[in-house]
């Protein structure tokens, strides 16, 4: 076999309100005139009639409005407490930009001022984690789109598992590496120090001796790495790396096979605390899918 097919390499490389009127009203009575009554013999004078007491005179009777209202009366604690007006919270009083306030800002990294402090700020970063999963997006030569999720455990294991209707597995056991097709029922095997991502489960990563360096950039935050490996199969092999130096995070690598075949895998959701399942890393040798 002379190099791998394109997916295969390449890939190791989102109210009413309704009021009842009152219908009561009183119909109005007419003006009912009629003679004076004829007089009438005085009646005999009745006696002394008893006068109630009038009623307690209230304590406020003749205050004025406001002096009245100066008066304090018990209010339940419950209901003071939900009167009161409500302390301006300091964002309020400021009103600062909506943006900033809902999600606070990133911390900055400076940026290397040398190849090789780049070159090191990755390498620092490849081997700060023993283990990574996460999803990624893979666009192949052909533009056609993958997606899936990626386990790493290092050294030396590594499994892409792509949804469906893919059918591919790219599982790597420490030793070697097998591309499955469980549609196809068919399984191949290449060394591991074959392909083009082995930089990812290196036990001490090193990229000045993975490849060659060919250079380094810095583009909005994002620090490229890019290098050449000779010693895959099939030829030299060109492979960027882009590193956020925001998150201090890989967010992609681009891989161009000897055959000049492009392949990009962005990632993204990456958990490096989770420990794989180490069934994820078994090949069947024997070839039963």
């Amino acid at each position: 076999m002379t190099r791998l097919p394109i997916i295969r390499a390449s890939v190791l490389a989102m109210a009413v309100a309704g009021c009842a009127a009152m219908a009561g009203s009183a119909q109005a009575q007419p003006l009912q005139l009629q003679p004076p009554a004829s007089a009438k013999p005085a009646a005999k004078p009745a006696g002394p009639k008893r006068i109630p007491l009038p009623p307690v005179r209230p304590a406020d009777l003749g205050q004025a409005r406001a002096a009245i209202n100066d008066v304090p009366t018990a209010v339940p604690a419950s209901a003071t407490a939900a009167q009161a007006p409500r302390p301006v919270p300091a964002v309020e009083a400021g009103k600062p930009d909506i943006k900033s306030a809902a999600s606070p800002a990133k911390p900055k990294f400076a940026a290397p001022a040398t190849q090789e402090e780049a070159i090191e700020r990755l390498n620092a970063y490849l081997n700060s984690f023993t283990t990574l999963q996460g999803n990624f997006i893979q666009f192949a030569a052909n533009g056609k789109r993958l997606e899936g999720r990626i386990y790493i455990q290092r050294p030396g294991k590594m499994r892409f598992e792509y949804d469906p209707p893919s059918t591919t597995q790219i599982i790597a056991d420490g030793t070697s590496v097998a591309v499955r097709d469980t549609r196809l029922a068919t399984q191949d095997l290449y060394s591991l120090g074959q392909t083009p991502l082995k930089f990812l489960v290196r036990e001490k990563m090193d990229l000045s001796r993975e490849g060659t360096i060919t250079g380094a950039s810095i583009d909005a935050g994002v620090l490229s790495v890019r290098l050449e490996d000779r010693s895959t199969l099939g030829g030299t092999s060109k492979i960027t790396l882009k590193f956020d130096l925001a998150s201090n995070e890989l967010k992609q690598w681009v891989v161009v096979d000897p055959q000049g075949y492009q392949t990009s895998v962005a990632l993204y959701d990456l958990d490096t605390q989770r420990r794989p399942d180490p069934k994820n890393f078994v090949i069947d040798y024997q070839r039963k899918l």
